[in-house]
């Protein structure tokens, strides 16, 4: 589960990344959206992945 979860996490920072160097190359203010919004949700997606693992540690 965790292999699986860095494997998501990391490429989903790729994407982030390649999406900000084409804002760079072409200029165009889409591109910066798309890339912080894809940082943003992937660091939301990650918060509430490493909560339900230290509740499940807490708990269990």
């Amino acid at each position: 589960m965790m292999i699986l979860f860095r494997v998501v996490f990391g490429l989903l920072l790729l994407v982030s990344l390649g999406c900000f160097v084409m804002a760079l190359v072409k200029r165009q203010p889409r591109w910066q959206r798309l890339g912080v919004s894809l940082l943003k949700w992937t660091l939301i997606a990650a918060a509430g992945f490493f909560f339900v693992l230290a509740l499940e540690r807490l708990l269990g």
